[in-house]
């Protein structure tokens, strides 16, 4: 890592990059992909220090994961790895089922690691939880992988409080991933000072509110193939009505100097002291230049009265993060 980007500490004394890169955003989801270009982001990504790499079985039916073993090829040794298991189908497509039996977990591994060409997975996520089956069962056989030196950590994503403390109890867990940004803050209620007590890293996802609060999104940017489509707060009407969260974020910006982007990135980190965990926000591109910009939220000091403007600004979105409540942590909360 470069000295710009010292690494921080996760739970589990798991050490990655002040900022992942989420993989997800090189997967058909937005629209189509170029996989050279894809493959040129990744490089691009570490030789900026960005060295925490997020992906999941599900991301593009595993081709993301096959993408991210090209970068892994000659540079294994840069990565943090995490990859997650679960889901049955893909974001595109609609998803079939979520299994959490130890039987899926072993079989997703090794498919993982098969589509990544590599013997260890750094941090290995459950993706979502199979409500069919008690936690204690997954996260054994999660535990199980550790032991035999297939993965190092392990990670939780979309878990409420009471999931996570079970969860921990059973394994030592480095990361919990959810939905966190300045409009998605439910995670805020439970789940983040459960983990801040139990030494649990965060992992934001969608911490640019899936690129809407860089201000460059509106209704009408949304292809016909968007998997935003899926998300009420994206809806027709609805989204006009959140510009205002938008526009305290451009706000802030111009009184920096900075980008929406830096500073929709720059209010998570301030979280990490807020609520006293390591927060690790993992924002996804398609463009290299765009890994250099959110690299600049690290330089950017946020004002107590900043601070303020985007807090209130937050209180005031309109829609659900998810289509399905159950299907993150607040609808089980």
């Amino acid at each position: 890592m470069s000295s710009e980007t010292n690494p921080i500490l996760l739970g589990d004394g798991l050490k990655v990059s002040p900022l992942g890169f989420g993989g997800m955003a090189l997967t058909p989801v937005y629209g189509g992909v170029d996989p050279e270009a894809a493959l040129a982001t990744l490089h691009h990504t570490v030789d900026a220090g960005v060295t925490f790499i997020d992906t999941a079985d599900v991301y593009g039916a595993g081709g993301n994961e096959e993408l991210i073993a090209r970068l892994l090829k000659d540079r294994r040794d840069e990565v943090q790895l995490a990859t997650k298991f679960g889901i049955v189908g893909n974001p595109l497509d609609g998803y079939r089922d979520v299994r959490g039996d130890a039987a899926y977990v072993r079989q997703a591994a090794e498919a993982s690691l098969r589509r990544l060409d590599t013997d260890v997975i750094d941090l290995y996520y459950l993706h979502r939880r199979d409500l069919r089956v008690p936690i204690v069962e997954t996260v054994e056989a999660m535990a199980a992988l550790v032991a035999e030196g297939k993965v190092r950590h392990l990670g939780l994503s979309e878990v409420p409080a009471d999931e996570l403390r079970e969860a921990n109890s059973i394994h030592p867990i480095a990361a919990v991933q959810s939905e966190w940004s300045i409009w998605s803050r439910d995670v805020e209620r439970s789940v983040v000072p459960a983990a801040a007590e139990l030494g649990v890293g965060f992992v934001p996802y969608a911490p640019l509110g899936r690129g809407f609060l860089t201000g460059t999104v509106t209704a009408n940017d949304l292809g016909e193939g968007d998997f935003r489509h899926n998300i009420p707060r994206f809806a027709d009407g609805v989204l006009d009505a959140n510009q205002a969260v938008v526009e305290a974020v451009r706000s802030v910006a111009e009184d920096l100097g900075a980008t929406p982007a830096q500073v929709a990135l720059a209010w998570l980190l301030v979280q990490g002291p807020r609520y006293g965990l390591a927060v690790v926000p993992i924002p996804g591109t398609r463009k290299p230049e765009r890994i250099d910009e959110n690299l600049g939220a690290l330089s950017l000091d946020l004002t107590a009265a900043q601070l303020d403007v985007l807090d209130a600004a937050a209180s005031a979105v309109v829609g659900s993060r998810s289509a399905d409540p159950n299907w993150v942590s607040q609808g089980r909360e």
